[in-house]
């Protein structure tokens, strides 16, 4: 039987697959986030989840499925990243508040010679924030590994999200429902 690999570390992407009921093996290689300047958004997110199927498919069998993804936060045309330590996280968040950004994960699902990319949007409105409740956020959650500065599910998605045109779960860090529909086109 043909094994799913997760090509992440992510717990949340982790936990979204469990609730899937998806059996899975994680599977992760050091890669390269940055791109090409001239990539389009959702194709920013795809490359860099690309060159992480393509890390891993180099250590497991042909026949094993990978999933990799890769979640950007867009905010006025450009890219938003992990924040580099607090004070950053709580510029980002700054930023973020009272206003609209996008949450972009890109996927790819590979196996042998088959691949199969796509990217996910949802649109995420703020509340305005109050500079305690951001420095709250980041001082209690350590949000340092979250492209924007925040995870939805936490107390700043609790408490700082106006509302989301899209899917809830892409916020997270992967549009799993998608990823379960493109999981029937392989041989698992």
């Amino acid at each position: 039987m043909n094994k799913i690999i997760l090509a992440s570390q992510s717990p949340r992407r982790k936990q979204l697959l469990q609730w899937a009921e998806i059996p899975f093996d994680v599977v992760v290689k050091e890669t390269d986030e940055s791109y090409p300047e001239n990539l389009g958004i959702e194709q920013v997110a795809k490359h860099i989840a690309g060159n992480k199927a393509a890390a891993v498919k180099q250590e497991i069998s042909e026949d094993d499925i990978i999933i990799a993804a890769d979640t950007i936060v867009v905010l006025d045309n450009e890219v938003i990243g992990k924040p580099k330590d607090a004070k950053d996280a709580v510029s980002i968040l700054t930023r973020l508040s009272g206003n609209k950004h996008l949450v972009v994960t890109g996927v790819v699902i590979t196996q042998g010679k088959k691949e199969i990319s796509f990217a996910d949007t949802t649109e995420v409105w703020f509340h305005d924030l109050t500079r305690g409740q951001i420095e709250f956020y980041v001082r209690k959650y350590k949000p340092y590994d979250k492209a924007g500065a925040y995870a939805i599910q936490e107390w700043i998605g609790v408490v700082g999200i106006k509302k989301i045109s899209g899917d809830f779960y892409n916020v997270m860090g992967l549009p799993v429902s998608r990823v379960v529909k493109e999981l029937s086109n392989f041989r698992v």
